[in-house]
């Protein structure tokens, strides 16, 4: 009896996972008739991507309006000589792209955080770019890591390799600031948030998501793992944070615990947080299907304090199932960083990372930055 209840939970597991690899024929229909307010604006996407990189994987992506007038796209990129994942833990960089209207398409212009050594805690991998603009100035806050080997080949470079264990447990948020989106940028040489030891990001802090409020001080989301006692590291749980400035200092609110957790709200990542008149809202990528139905489609919630969090009513806020400009509705690979640009205060595009494939980052062969425009 033991062994045919495993078997019946694990056909019903291979069909969930099933149905949540399928794409979503009548999109937009349910796009009509949702209450969310992200996923009910969405037009169709142009097919032309925002950015595209020849020779590179191009990753999650932040955009803003500068003072010339033109929009500003940082974006990570690494080399197709290595794999996708892990690739991007060391050899990433955050790169600066421009368009004189902000679907784009956006044409590179210059290397905003290089590799700049092992011997910095960023010094071989910059990654997960955020750009704010205040007071006259541009602020990068982003994920840096380091290692001391040498460059790995496309083989040597798996989720077991040395590079790859290093350079994850070195993953930690930095800040870089310039007096223009072209740069010079000046790097801080310590992070601004760390992990700490006995809380949910002991093993390493990344995907940050800052927001600057009216009075300067900042509340920044960010992606968190623990280590556990077989050696190895937790899922992924979401924590808040508070700075009286955008340059620190950094105080994890919540007594260190996290916002959104596996055992509560299971595996979250990639979030996106912004203020309004109703207080604080987030997107985020719903890793195990939890409240979409869809594993890999967004979510939003709403907080008045940063701390305490509500889904919203109709959860769903994105779906990895696109509606065209061409009429085409088709499923993407990976549908990652969501991104919202506002202008006057108003959301006006969602920007995402996105790849080719059945999914899985091992089946991609391209990927590129893609926008939705909202009506």
């Amino acid at each position: 009896m033991k062994k045919k209840n495993m078997l019946m939970l694990a056909l019903c597991f291979s069909a969930t996972a099933s149905l949540w690899a399928q794409k979503i024929d009548n999109l937009v229909e349910l796009k009509q008739q949702s209450k969310n307010p992200l996923f009910h604006h969405l037009a169709p996407a142009p097919k032309a991507p925002a950015f595209e990189c020849e020779d590179y994987w191009s990753w999650g992506s932040s955009v803003v309006k500068g003072g010339d007038g033109k929009y500003h796209m940082f974006v990570s990129r690494f080399p197709k000589s290595l794999p996708f994942h892990p690739g991007w833990m060391v050899a990433s960089e955050i790169v600066h792209a421009v368009s004189d209207v902000p679907q784009g398409p956006y044409q590179f212009s210059d290397v905003a955080l290089p590799a700049r050594g092992a011997q910095y805690w960023d010094g071989r991998s910059t990654h997960n770019p955020r750009i704010l603009k205040h007071n006259q100035k541009y602020y990068l806050i982003y994920m840096g890591s380091t290692h001391p080997f040498a460059d790995p080949t496309y083989n040597e470079l798996t989720l077991t390799s040395p590079w790859c264990i290093v350079a994850r447990s070195n993953k930690q948020i930095g800040l870089a600031v310039s007096d223009s989106p072209y740069g010079p940028w000046k790097r801080a040489n310590q992070p601004i948030l760390g992990p700490k030891p006995e809380t949910f990001y002991s093993f390493f802090t990344s995907n940050p998501s800052p927001v600057i409020q009216e009075d300067g001080s900042v509340m920044m989301i960010f992606k968190g793992r623990a280590h556990t006692e077989n050696g190895k590291y937790s899922g992924m749980s979401l924590g808040i944070a508070y700075a009286p400035s955008i340059e620190g200092p950094y105080t994890v609110l919540n007594n260190d615990q996290p916002i959104f957790q596996v055992d509560g709200q299971g595996e979250a990542e990639d979030p996106f947080l912004w203020k309004g008149a109703a207080g604080y809202h987030v997107i985020f990528k719903d890793h195990v299907a939890k409240y979409t139905g869809e594993r890999g489609g967004g979510v939003m919630a709403h907080s008045t304090d940063g701390i305490n969090w509500a889904v919203d009513k109709d959860p769903k806020a994105y779906s990895k199932t696109i509606e065209w400009e061409n009429g085409e509705v088709a499923m993407q690979g990976q549908l990652e960083r969501p991104f919202i640009l506002f202008e006057n205060n108003k959301p006006t595009h969602v920007f995402f990372a996105t790849m080719d494939g059945p999914g899985e980052f091992e089946n991609g062969t391209r990927s590129w930055n893609m926008v939705i425009p909202l009506k």
